[in-house]
């Protein structure tokens, strides 16, 4: 029997982010807070238990070592079953713009193979597959908005904000993420290019910006004390998109980038507000070329009923709509 679903990747974006030194794994030390967002990737599941594992996915977009084929394969390997599985994968998150789409669709598919092979598999052993694949996939598996540390694996959920309206530009703009970091001049290592008291403020503005997320439960009103590090570096290699964020800032004050680039966003008090700033945007100059997107942030509560919903065929009946928040990951029917 053939188990099908269609799912929804949400993208995400970095409300701050701060890089403080190269570790001596080669990765960076990091302090960012991260928010799922409504802007998605869809993607078809064709599930058939087989003798031997076959993977098959179509995309227009031929993307070299897909993240969604690596995620299948890890997760079918852990949870020791074979399968014919085969993904159809529409993009509309742009690749290599900070958004996370290729994390978000490997996410995607380790919470949705246990449900469909009726297997139960834990967030922790999720979690652990999740780091393997890159640094930003372990926040897809539960989503809304979250701080990380690290390199970005390590994951603390924040209290639940509103889910405020948003615009995002992709503009179209590469930006290497390699010379992004070296730009920043982080040496490797316990040595820091930042001096204490630098760093102590680059901690401590990050902590102020959490502090106030949590307690005005709001990124536009938090915004007045976001930054994201990247933002200097890249726009010196990149004026026009240094050019289209201050076009944005006027639109939305607490305008910024998200990770390394390029796309950039602003939160908004209204969807008339959101609405009239991206008419004004794909009007200007600037901008000309550039995809303007609406989107609205998307709380934790909203992300897990999302897969409650898109999964529901195949899950166990909840007689309460408030119990399938607590059943997480998702259970399915079909588990022994």
């Amino acid at each position: 029997m053939t188990r099908s679903v269609r799912l929804q990747s949400l993208a995400k974006v970095n409300l701050d982010l701060r890089v403080l030194h190269k570790r001596a794994d080669g990765f960076h030390e990091l302090r960012t807070v991260f928010q799922t967002i409504s802007l998605a990737d869809s993607i078809e599941i064709d599930y058939q238990p087989a003798r031997q594992t076959e993977l098959q996915i179509d995309d227009a977009l031929a993307i070299p070592d897909n993240l969604i084929l690596r995620a299948a394969r890890a997760v079918l390997e852990a949870m020791k079953v074979h399968a014919r599985v085969r993904f159809r994968l529409k993009k509309r998150i742009p690749m290599g713009a900070g958004l996370g789409g290729g994390s978000s669709n490997a996410a995607a598919v380790l919470l949705a193979l246990p449900v469909l092979a009726g297997r139960k598999v834990s967030l922790e052993e999720l979690w652990q597959l999740g780091a393997e694949l890159g640094s930003d996939v372990p926040f897809f598996l539960q989503g809304g908005t979250a701080v990380a540390l690290g390199r970005g694996t390590e994951i603390y959920n924040l209290p639940e904000i509103r889910q405020e309206p948003a615009l995002v530009i992709a503009s179209g703009i590469h930006v290497a993420t390699g010379p992004a970091y070296q730009a920043l001049e982080r040496p490797t290592g316990d040595r820091q290019s930042l001096t204490s008291s630098d760093l102590s403020r680059k901690i401590n503005d990050f902590q102020l910006f959490v502090r106030t997320l949590g307690e005005v439960r709001s990124a536009k009103a938090a915004s007045a004390s976001s930054a994201n590090d990247f933002e200097s570096a890249v726009f010196k290699q990149h004026p026009r998109l240094k050019a289209m964020w201050g076009r944005l800032r006027k639109q939305s004050a607490g305008a910024r980038m998200t990770g390394s680039g390029s796309a950039l966003f602003a939160v908004f008090d209204s969807a008339a507000g959101r609405d009239a700033a991206r008419q004004i945007l794909e009007e200007d100059r600037v901008s000309r070329g550039a995809t303007v997107m609406a989107a609205n942030l998307v709380n934790g509560r909203a992300y897990r009923r999302l897969w409650q919903r898109q999964l529901a065929q195949h899950l166990v009946p909840s007689r309460l709509a408030a119990e399938s928040d607590l059943i997480w990951p998702p259970r399915s029917r079909y588990a022994r």
